[in-house]
């Protein structure tokens, strides 16, 4: 077994991943008691990496920053403690740090079981476990309601489509090319937008007169404004994002504040932090394993081809060109 593993760090803070991330080399450290090692197979790109090398996303983070967040591998070796996994099953974690690296040192605890470490089970890990957990604990969403997802067709935004849909609800979905809107129609979509054919918020205006109900926001700046703007009365919006200024920094605006726009609809913006209800991951997990087991949820993977740790850098880039399509991975 190797005694050496490759990891990305952050050795500056910037929005530029690639200018930020440098590649390591360091010891597998021995286990402690509650603890297993991995050996990563896949890693998840998320739009918030560029937070994380900016220093954004732990309140006074200085580098060098462990990067990456979820993975899916292959248990190598388990502390004198551990009972409930052994060495060659499959596992997913998601930990700060933990994602963008060969092998990964965890608690036990934080690695759910999985039938095998695909691209599939990655996706599940954050990006499903955000759409599933926001929806249902924090947006209160329940059935024969408008709801409405922007980003639809990225790596969250597609569990949110489908699982809004098997609530039994209308579901709206943006998203910005042809492509894009392909997917959503085959997601189940009700009313895909193209945003850059379709002015949103005229959109919403003539379609949906009486307003949205519930809104899975992920995408920030103006449109985050127009989805304000369409709640209906006693609207929720779920504001899981705002990857339009991830690289700019988030926008100072000068407006009326935005309880003018709440109080007159009874409406609520509720804020989403997934590390927040880790309590709740392995419930989830287990329920979306079970949907994509038996067809009832579709996972979509985004076709570029990413491998290795070295072509982390260009998978982030990628991801923020708005081109990708389901969930970017990059196979170790």
């Amino acid at each position: 077994m190797a005694t050496t593993y490759k990891k990305l760090i952050a050795t500056k803070l910037t929005t530029d991943f690639r200018d930020a991330a440098e590649l390591v080399e360091e010891t597998i450290p021995e286990l402690k008691p509650h603890e297993v090692l991995i050996r990563n197979v896949y890693a998840g790109i998320n739009a918030t990496d560029v937070n994380i090398t900016a220093g954004r996303y732990q309140p006074g983070a200085k580098p060098p920053i462990e990067l990456g967040a979820e993975a899916a591998g292959i248990v190598e070796e388990v502390g004198s403690e551990v009972r409930h996994l052994a060495p060659g099953d499959a596992v997913v974690t998601s930990t700060l740090g933990g994602g963008y690296r060969e092998y990964n040192v965890v608690r036990a605890s934080n690695a759910l079981p999985v039938d095998e470490p695909s691209p599939e089970a990655l996706s599940i890990m954050v990006s499903g476990l955000t759409a599933s957990i926001a929806l249902e604990e924090v947006g209160d969403m329940s059935s024969g309601e408008t709801v409405l997802v922007t980003a639809a067709a990225g790596g969250t935004g597609q569990y949110a489509v489908q699982l809004a849909k098997r609530a039994g609800n209308h579901v709206i979905g943006t998203c910005g090319s042809e492509r894009k809107m392909e997917l959503l129609d085959k997601l189940g979509c009700d009313h895909p937008i193209n945003y850059n054919e379709e002015d949103v918020g005229d959109v919403l205006q003539r379609e949906y007169p009486s307003g949205v109900n519930l809104v899975y926001e992920g995408v920030g700046g103006e449109l985050f404004d127009t989805c304000v703007d369409a709640l209906a009365r006693y609207g929720r919006l779920l504001s899981i994002g705002y990857v339009s200024e991830y690289k700019t920094g988030a926008e100072k605006v000068s407006s009326e504040r935005i309880y003018t726009k709440l109080l007159p609809k009874s409406a609520s913006i509720r804020g989403f932090f997934l590390p927040h209800y880790a309590e709740s991951f392995a419930e989830h997990m287990t329920r979306l394993m079970k949907l994509v087991q038996s067809g009832a949820l579709h996972v979509s993977i985004d076709e570029t081809v990413f491998e290795g740790i070295d072509a982390i850098p260009d998978a982030v880039e990628y991801l923020h060109t708005g081109e990708s399509r389901g969930k970017v991975v990059v196979k170790l």
